[in-house]
């Protein structure tokens, strides 16, 4: 069921939605804000949603931003191929198809009570983990320590610019922000995400830590964490590949005994250890 008592709508035929705010985030990427003529299906931080550029294609996007007050869900799409680049040109007005929500969001339940949780994002990784960041600062009180740590290449490349000038004055928050590469004119950290972690007050052994991002980045920075005494079932991935149907069927999302849509995208992390470091799959 939907929201609202609503009949969940067919999973294999998308709904109509309407962009109706769009915002550029980076040289590359986008912020579409939908807005659906029905009820929302509800989803989870982590989930994602198939969205359907007319007369392209179709690909799978993580949610960015659940429906607030205003009714709007929101994509963030980095313009990386055909059906992407359709999605970002998309302006105010114009409409798409959406299915969805799939897979297994970040675990910001009842899971997190009480533990420190560490949120680590790499490039455009912070969308994923933005609804996520914004469920634990709602219920702060039932954490321990907060922390996110993010990297993108250069300044240029940063997402969520006012959000996360917010985020790093928030005193309920650890903030860090570093990039690959800047010129003079930036006063932050350079270097990758694994440079600040041990700048993080937490106890690791009572932690929880979310890792989205190139997956390059999610497996130094796991066995980062590993090594500083946070169990391995305590770290989640979020895995991105090649989803077709998003319900389980095509198997072109497999990844090892696992299929990404249905079991994933976020996975535990000594699931999936020894797969990271095989090269076919």
């Amino acid at each position: 069921m939907a929201a609202g008592g609503a009949q969940r709508p067919d999973p294999l035929v998308p709904i109509p939605v309407t962009v109706r705010r769009r915002r550029r985030e980076s040289p590359d990427t986008w912020s579409l804000q939908l807005e659906c003529a029905g009820p929302w299906p509800p989803s989870l931080p982590g989930q994602f949603n198939m969205l359907y550029a007319p007369g392209v294609g179709e690909a799978a996007i993580s949610i960015s931003g659940e429906p607030g007050r205003n009714g709007l869900l929101m994509h963030t799409i980095r313009s990386v191929g055909a059906v992407s680049r359709a999605l970002g040109d998309l302006r105010p007005g114009q409409q798409l198809g959406l299915r969805g929500p799939f897979g297994v969001g970040w675990p910001v339940g009842e899971e997190a009570e009480g533990r420190d949780v560490l949120l680590v994002a790499g490039g455009l990784g912070l969308a994923p983990l933005r609804p996520a960041l914004r469920a634990l600062l709602d219920r702060r009180r039932s954490l321990g320590a907060l922390a996110l740590v993010y990297g993108t290449r250069g300044p240029p490349d940063l997402l969520f610019r006012g959000e996360l000038a917010r985020w790093r004055r928030d005193r309920r928050l650890q903030c860090h922000v570093t990039v690959d590469q800047a010129g003079p004119e930036w006063q932050g950290e350079i270097g990758v995400v694994t440079r600040l972690l041990p700048r993080l007050v937490f106890r690791p052994g009572n932690a929880l830590a979310l890792l989205c991002g190139p997956e390059i980045m999610m497996r130094r920075t796991a066995a980062a964490l590993r090594d500083q005494g946070v169990p391995e079932s305590a770290i989640f991935l979020s895995m991105e590949r090649n989803m077709k149907c998003a319900l389980g069927q095509c198997g072109r999302c497999q990844f090892g005994p696992s299929l990404i849509c249905r079991d994933g995208p976020v996975l535990r992390y000594d699931q999936v250890r020894p797969l990271l470091v095989v090269r076919e799959i």
